[in-house]
């Protein structure tokens, strides 16, 4: 897949879907596939987004992301997308009118044959554009739009800010079912204190990204996957600060059950099935050991049917 952050680099001629897509949900994955019906060639199936996050610009301060660049990429490259383009979102750009958004970008720099949007997507300075006024635009051009209406898991709309919400609650289930698969967290392996090791339950440290969106403090249930591996290893996560053991800044720890080995520098993806306990603080070591292999117990059980 094509990515660019330069709008002088575009392939073109495209069929376009607009928005942030953080997380890549089930409701993004729906606004996606229309781009795949409209396809065709030579047109290059775009998404577009923006880089930073508007909220960040705005505010100043990092956004945390259900999926951060990487991830993002690769999800949307097994989609099919050809090509994603993340527009530098800037002053200039925060003060386009709707109608020079749609002449001077989607015309002008992405030749759009096609565009698809959510329903709720709002668009130029003071995001005074609706997906209603895209259309009307956009029709002056002879470009047509598609405008997924809200996606919905259960009685609640998917969204991005809901699947956070779940993670924060430890509601590994609603995640995954607005999400469409396990949330994941990827990082390299770092060397750690060591005390599992010394527990007898040795942990892989993963350095994750800085912007990645974290779940609940907790224990988890997970699957792992490696270039290490042809197959799903099965573990226990641990995510928060170790209060047993006087941790001072939250860590992700991670316990293969049935395999051991050397793991430092390599990538793994951890794949959250499900959410154990919260963390706590043990009177002893003692109490900490005989916690942690119930909690491997509880993990074997509740994986039997995943791995």
């Amino acid at each position: 897949m094509w990515v660019t952050s330069s709008l002088e680099t575009i392939r073109t001629p495209t069929v376009v879907a607009l928005g942030n897509f953080d997380g890549i949900h089930q409701g993004h994955c729906r606004v996606i596939q229309s781009l795949l019906s409209a396809r065709s060639d030579p047109a290059q199936v775009t998404v577009v987004a923006f880089d930073p996050h508007p909220q960040a610009f705005f505010s100043g301060e990092q956004q945390s992301l259900l999926t951060p660049l990487p991830e993002k990429a690769r999800l949307l490259e097994n989609l099919g997308v050809d090509q994603l383009v993340l527009i530098p979102f800037d002053q200039a750009l925060a003060n386009l009118s709707p109608q020079a958004f749609v002449e001077d970008i989607l015309v002008a720099k992405l030749g759009a044959q096609f565009i698809s949007v959510g329903f709720n997507f709002c668009f130029g300075c003071q995001r005074a554009g609706t997906a209603a006024d895209l259309v009307a635009i956009a029709s002056q051009y002879h470009i047509s739009v598609s405008i997924t209406e809200p996606q919905t898991s259960g009685p609640e709309a998917i969204s991005s800010s809901a699947i956070r919400e779940a993670l924060l609650q430890g509601n590994l289930e609603k995640a995954h079912q607005m999400l469409g698969r396990a949330y994941d967290l990827t990082g390299v392996v770092v060397s750690g204190q060591q005390v599992g090791r010394t527990l007898g339950f040795p942990t892989a440290n993963l350095q994750i990204p800085t912007d990645k969106f974290c779940p609940r403090t907790g224990v988890y249930s997970v699957s792992v996957t490696s270039e290490r591996w042809s197959q799903p290893q099965r573990g226990v996560m641990n995510w928060g600060c170790r209060p047993t053991v006087e941790g001072q800044q939250p860590s992700l720890e991670v316990h293969l059950l049935d395999w051991s080995g050397d793991l430092y520098g390599h990538t793994l993806t951890v794949h959250l099935q499900q959410f154990l306990r919260s963390e706590q603080k043990f009177a002893s070591l003692a109490d900490l050991k005989a916690q942690i292999q119930a909690d491997c117990e509880m993990a074997r059980a509740s994986l039997a049917a995943v791995v």
